[in-house]
């Protein structure tokens, strides 16, 4: 499959000692995604390797994906198109914080809309379909094309898991449009993992979630391995999408003072407060893969709010 190269290989595995010690739980390991090398995008930059690579496989000169005004993966998307030399064009729904300058800084043309969920996703397929050459990309990149990152992801983790001599009792991961999780589930079958891959939800109710993965093609998803201890499916949407408690922000802070993490509200806030909790359980360290979500962290932090 062909890979257009943006992120800079393999982002580090780093122990959290001082945040262990603080939260008083077994080791915790962070993948940091967050230091992936392209612009602020996170982890966004592996699917996007290979949309882009698919993208000018075919011939294309536009692509067209969309979100929230706050996605990551849409300012994401707009820098990479921009190093690929294609045009960009984004279909985004108000919130009440905007990427939008960001994706506009990397040349991208921004239409609004009023629809939510797949509507959005309908209407990136009715604007790629104005353009004589446009690749469609739906929300947050989850398609089977863009999960062949994350499971390149996985042999990348472990190859550092067994240079440290790791092996851990769970890899937690934040779950928002499903791409990202269902590539490390594919990644884990290859590699015949013996812990579960962890999937903190953060955004769509389980049972929408498990279809969505599956639709993605991860294939331990629908099978008797589903929601046992190979892989799990936990809902982390707390008080909503986006929206943290105190101990979120708890959890902010600690990360920040300990480690100098900067966890996002939507996230990786969420997905560290479940890998805590996964440690705690299991007696054994786990890895927490930190995604990335700089600008809303900064945000978050900066101005005290509680999104």
């Amino acid at each position: 499959m062909t890979r257009f190269p943006l992120g800079v290989w393999p982002t580090p595995l780093h122990p959290l000692p001082r945040l262990s010690e603080a939260l008083d739980c077994p080791p915790i390991f962070v993948k940091r995604d967050d230091l992936s090398g392209f612009v602020l995008s996170g982890n966004k930059a592996r699917p996007l390797e290979y949309l882009v690579g698919a993208a000018l496989a075919a011939g294309a000169d536009t692509l067209v994906t969309g979100g929230r005004t706050s996605s990551n993966f849409c300012a994401a998307a707009a820098a990479a198109a921009a190093v690929a030399g294609l045009d960009c064009h984004l279909v985004l729904a108000a919130d009440p914080f905007s990427l939008v300058p960001l994706a506009l800084a990397f040349g991208a043309v921004v239409r609004s809309t009023t629809l939510s969920g797949s509507g959005i996703d309908r209407e990136i397929e009715a604007v790629a379909g104005k353009f004589r050459a446009a690749y469609p990309i739906p929300r947050g990149g989850s398609t089977p094309v863009g999960a062949q990152g994350f499971a390149a992801a996985a042999h990348e983790l472990d190859v550092q898991l067994r240079e440290r001599g790791v092996e851990p009792s769970a890899v937690v991961c934040a779950v928002g449009s499903g791409g990202s999780y269902a590539g490390l589930l594919s990644g884990a079958a290859e590699l015949g993992w013996p812990w579960p891959v962890v999937g903190a939800s953060v955004s769509r109710p389980l049972e929408e979630m498990r279809a969505a993965l599956a639709s993605l093609g991860a294939p331990l998803v629908g099978t008797p391995l589903f929601g046992a201890e190979t892989v799990r499916l936990v809902d982390c949407v707390g008080p909503g999408h986006g929206l943290i408690d105190s101990a979120h922000r708890e959890l902010m802070v600690l990360a920040a003072r300990t480690a100098g993490l900067l966890l996002d509200p939507t996230y990786t806030a969420k997905a560290l407060q479940l890998a805590v909790a996964v440690a705690r359980r299991s007696g054994g360290p786990v890895v927490f893969w930190h995604t990335g979500g700089t600008p809303a962290a900064l945000a978050t932090l900066m101005e005290g709010t509680s999104r």
